[in-house]
């Protein structure tokens, strides 16, 4: 095992009794994926996605969920969001999960809610068209951004953007 993956396996292993989803049982009840960042419920809908991945920090540069919606354009415009945030960082994230908690959120609404700058810590946006889930943002450590999308279209402007990013 390298280094980099062994660090990793550290840092998630330190998050996890932190978990809302090992709080509640202390047994794992959402699962990781082989880079540590979170699943939850969403297993199955993300198996049909293809994703991405990306350093939350460019040089001085942090990419907030503010900035990854902007540059949803269109395509994010009408879906409702639905938000987890492991680490409660500001008081933002809560109302964030509150608002989650029912039918979700507009993007405008969750655009304004990170504005005008959030740094999350492991934390997760779920994007639905009606009720289907389209999008997934996450936010490991606040150092990488995971993107699973049902479009092709949408990793394709990330990657744009985010020249450095991978495919999952």
């Amino acid at each position: 095992m390298a280094l980099c993956d062994a660090r990793v396996q550290v840092q998630v292993m330190e998050h996890l009794r932190l978990l809302p989803c090992f709080r509640r049982s202390g047994t794992p009840e959402c699962s990781l994926n082989e880079r540590g960042r979170m699943s939850r419920d969403t297993a199955e809908a993300e198996a049909e996605m293809k994703g991405i991945t990306f350093p939350a920090g460019h040089g001085k540069h942090y990419v907030t969920l503010a900035e990854l919606l902007v540059r949803l354009g269109s395509f994010g415009l009408d879906l409702t969001w639905r938000v987890e945030c492991d680490e409660i960082v500001d008081p933002r994230c809560v109302e964030m999960e509150r608002r989650s908690a029912d039918a979700g959120m507009d993007t405008l609404t969750l655009l304004s809610l990170t504005t005008p700058f959030l740094q999350l810590i492991d934390a997760e946006a779920r994007g639905f068209a009606e009720d289907k889930l389209v999008l997934v943002l996450t936010e490991f450590d606040s150092s990488f951004w995971d993107i699973r999308a049902v479009d092709e279209r949408v990793l394709s402007e990330l990657r744009r953007h985010y020249p450095g990013a991978k495919d999952l």
